[in-house]
């Protein structure tokens, strides 16, 4: 099978066209799940046609998904479960083990928000909680150095602003990868070391247009009454550096140009 080498991330089948791509969603609310394939779509470049859905709490054992019938894997985000709480979610330790088998099956991996934290404690890393003060908003987000020089940030500007609003972070990055992007209050990107393995905890995914329908729907989860709803929506900008992510994935790691 023909292979195409991407710095950075090694070789990609150029075979697997025919292949789909899956997302899976953690999602309960059938709106908020077509509004999160839709939103994967439109960034990616990607039609809809071209995705294969699996939801955890449909399917939380991800029976007959197999890594590898896959071009790539993409992991959304949750406001209706916790990853520090398998015990009541019974799909977190299960899909912590399918990230793992991408891993070793070299599939590449795009995970937001809840699959950036599903990803952090699959590769040992610690989630902590933070009930108040959270990150919630447009952010600026801080690039370390060696991200410009990433297939997936190529083009991203220091200091780009993108959507967050997690209750769950993690201070430090996992054992075997590598600092892309952070707040002053946590991790935001990583990449794990000679895989195409990438985990966001803001959405690049999400637009400010998508976020005002998501925190109304979700308000009584995240902020205390209509004010502090109606402040911090005011306070929401455009983010399009961060859907631009997606972009390069689909684009610089799955659909290489360079043969070389």
């Amino acid at each position: 099978m023909p292979l195409c080498f991407v710095r950075g991330v090694g070789y990609i089948d150029s075979a697997m066209d025919t292949k789909k791509h899956l997302l899976i969603q953690i999602r309960q609310t059938p709106n908020v799940k077509a509004q999160e394939l839709n939103c994967f779509s439109k960034y990616s470049g990607l039609s809809i046609d071209e995705f294969e859905v699996c939801d955890l709490f449909e399917n939380p054992n991800l029976e007959g998904i197999d890594p590898k019938n896959y071009r790539a894997i993409f992991v959304g985000g949750a406001s209706e479960a916790n990853v520090l709480m398998p015990e009541k979610y019974k799909f977190v330790l299960p899909a912590q083990d399918f990230l793992i088998q991408c891993l070793a099956d070299s599939v590449p991996v795009f995970a937001s928000c809840f699959g950036f934290q599903l990803a952090v404690q699959a590769l040992g890393g610690k989630i902590v909680h933070e009930e108040k003060n959270f990150e919630m908003g447009s952010l600026p987000i801080s690039l370390k150095p060696v991200a410009h020089a990433d297939p997936v940030f190529k083009g991203i500007e220091d200091k780009f602003k993108a959507i967050s609003v997690h209750q769950q972070k993690t201070t430090s990055c996992p054992p075997n990868t590598e600092l892309l992007a952070y707040t002053v209050q946590c991790v935001h990107a990583f990449k794990v070391y000679d895989k195409p393995f990438w985990a966001f905890q803001f959405h690049p995914e999400v637009d400010r247009e998508t976020l005002l329908d998501r925190l109304t729907f979700y308000k009584l989860k995240y902020l205390d009454d209509d004010n502090h709803l109606e402040k911090v929506l005011s306070a929401v900008e455009a983010t399009p550096q961060s859907h631009q992510l997606l972009r390069n994935f689909v684009e610089n790691v799955l659909n290489p140009k360079s043969t070389v």
